[in-house]
């Protein structure tokens, strides 16, 4: 009897393509990734774990060494993917795990350059999102469940004859999917985050825009707990250095950060300042797939979002987004009045690149695509 190799079935022949056409969408953020040690803070290559445990939340990342673990530069395509997803939502389109898309499209829309290196460091961070590993009990129930993923189930480069890049296609696990489709587990961000360089920053400006909000009196963070909570593989004494000079600089858009001091107690306050970000939009309430079979670029004539239209910015202007007074778990301080929230945090193994010194990854994006 002669053994043959069972024919493994690609995840994209079961959906249907959600096509990403001309047009420009608000980012925005998912909420389980802009707090949580999710990412690699660091440009060098990564491969020690992320275990991250406060209350009943777990998280592991896990890196192979061939590709390193995904960087929060990386994490830029899941903000766009969450981007077009929730636009499309708005406007009425159904949508899919499956998204096809142009790079240009994902390069400019998250303010990156377009030439032939951009599309380079692209692929590496898709290589980078599909290798790395994630277990967590998020959004898994009281129980801890081994629910494993990776941020990106499988991608492929679409190309003509003569090598030319005409489209890409990628597959998000259902885990973020759903977590993108209900509404209350996003939140818009502001354009400004896609210019900040460092790691740190990065990951700073996600937290306070899920924990201040507009809260008058912000939110106040033991510095010891943020190092927990960043995963960072830098000493707590080099990364309370690192914000120190982050907090002397000023860099978050829409929030100021103040150093406060209680005896020996170090701790951070997130105060609100200019925001520019809007509110989450209308809620889902289904699910579904678009039908459209080719891929959408600039100047089709039918797509699954709505055809171009000139626009002078590439995100208009929005309202300011209510109070997020949503309950935070994992925060140990909101002020007034100030109050533990993290039921204590057990921080297995905090890890992650130290970020601050490391310039910004430039892995593309692209003027884009209006629904």
């Amino acid at each position: 009897m002669s053994s043959r190799r069972p024919i493994t079935v690609s995840e994209r022949s079961m959906l249907d393509p959600f096509v990403v056409a001309t047009g420009d969408a608000s980012p925005r953020d998912q909420r389980d990734l802009m707090e949580r040690p999710f990412f690699s803070l660091a440009k060098a290559r990564r491969t020690a774990p992320i275990l991250y445990e406060a209350g009943d939340v777990r998280v592991e990342v896990h890196a192979v060494p061939e590709h390193g673990m995904a960087t929060i530069w990386d994490a830029d395509v899941l903000i766009w993917a969450a981007s077009q997803l929730v636009e499309a939502e708005n406007l009425g389109f159904k949508t899919s795990r499956f998204l096809r898309f142009t790079p240009y499209q994902l390069l400019a829309s998250v303010g990156r350059q377009t030439g032939a290196r951009d599309y380079r460091l692209l692929k590496g961070a898709l290589s980078r999102l599909q290798a790395t590993v994630i277990r967590t009990t998020i959004r898994n129930g009281e129980h801890w469940r081994r629910h494993q993923f990776s941020w990106i189930n499988e991608w492929e480069e679409c190309t003509t004859r003569d090598g030319r890049v005409e489209g890409m296609e990628f597959v998000l696990p259902d885990w973020f999917y759903r977590g993108v489709i209900d509404r209350s587990l996003v939140l818009t961000i502001d354009p400004a985050y896609f210019r900040l360089t460092g790691g740190i920053e990065r990951w700073l400006y996600r937290v306070a825009r899920k924990h201040a909000g507009r809260q008058p009196t912000g939110w106040l963070f033991e510095i010891a707990h943020l190092h927990q909570k960043s995963g960072s593989l830098a000493k707590l004494a080099d990364f309370a250095c690192d914000l120190r000079r982050i907090a002397a600089r000023q860099p978050l858009p829409g929030y100021r950060l103040l150093i406060e001091r209680e005896g020996r107690r170090e701790q951070l306050r997130i105060l609100p300042a200019d925001l520019s970000t809007g509110p989450v939009d209308n809620p889902v309430d289904s699910l579904g797939t678009s039908g459209v079979p080719t891929i959408g670029t600039s100047g089709v004539g039918v797509s699954g979002l709505r055809a171009l239209k000139p626009q002078l910015t590439l995100w208009p202007e929005t309202v300011i987004s209510p109070h997020n007074l949503e309950s935070n778990l994992e925060s140990n301080f909101c002020c007034p009045p100030a109050r533990s929230g993290d039921k204590r945090t057990r921080a297995k193994a905090p890890v992650s690149g130290h970020p601050e010194n490391q310039p910004s990854l430039p892995f593309g994006r692209k003027p884009g695509a209006k629904r």
